[in-house]
């Protein structure tokens, strides 16, 4: 999860006011920072400290009202938020870097994809595993919230695992989609929670990407550390 007080180099690097990416080192954010760093882009970056309740501050909340990360705010001053929305953006308008599928069915597996991420797997799962306050107002109660979690997470897992190409991406080519699987897949790492085979393939092979690894490293991560456990039984 979030390390609070990454990235020292961020902002440092992405000096032109381009996009204006609003994120959290080691969030569902990772996805969408990888995109931009795949797409290229150069963008300004302002760190929002979840433990520390930035993103209900009225600094942020004037930015966005949602109280959520990530953010983008484009060139022309319109606010782009939700991980869905801004993966099929970044992909849509810049077709020449071929990161959303032309293919109808292609393009539909990443959609399908992505969306059982965010809502099944991040939205039930880790969620409930990360706060479990959310889900139950009795702290007793938050050891059988985050056991569900972590069973709404493995099945998750195979579900994902069975229909995930073999030896290659989401949607076959490399596309956003799976910069948006990788968070959680580096979420599982995170927690030791077993990948099963096809999916710690398809995670070790994001890991092997230059930009996955430049975006590790800038959000306080080693690469060479992740990816190093044995596939689920």
């Amino acid at each position: 999860m979030p390390e609070p007080g990454a990235c020292p180099r961020l902002i440092e690097r992405h000096m032109m006011q381009h996009i204006k990416f609003y994120m959290t080192p080691g969030s569902c954010s990772t996805g969408i920072h990888i995109i931009l760093e795949e797409l290229g882009e150069i963008f300004e970056v302002t760190i929002v400290n979840l433990p520390a309740g930035d993103h209900f501050k009225p600094a942020y909340v004037t930015v966005n009202p949602k109280s959520a990360i990530p953010a983008l705010l484009r060139p022309d001053g319109s606010l782009l938020t939700e991980v869905i929305a801004m993966a099929y953006w970044l992909g849509q308008s810049r077709p020449r870097a071929g990161l959303w599928p032309t293919d109808l069915t292609d393009a539909t597996r990443a959609l399908e994809t992505m969306a059982y991420v965010v809502t099944t797997l991040h939205g039930q799962g880790f969620a409930r595993i990360f706060v479990p306050s959310s889900f139950a107002r009795d702290p007793a109660a938050h050891g059988e919230v985050r056991r569900l979690g972590q069973d709404i997470v493995e099945k998750g897992f195979a579900v994902l695992n069975a229909t995930l190409p073999r030896e290659s991406y989401v949607a076959g080519a490399f596309s956003v989609a799976d910069p948006v699987l990788f968070y959680v897949l580096f979420w599982a790492d995170k927690l030791n929670i077993p990948l099963p085979a096809t999916l710690l393939a398809h995670y070790r092979r994001l890991l092997a990407r230059p930009a996955v690894q430049l975006v590790l490293r800038e959000e306080g991560y080693n690469p060479a550390t992740l990816g190093q456990m044995a596939p689920a039984a």
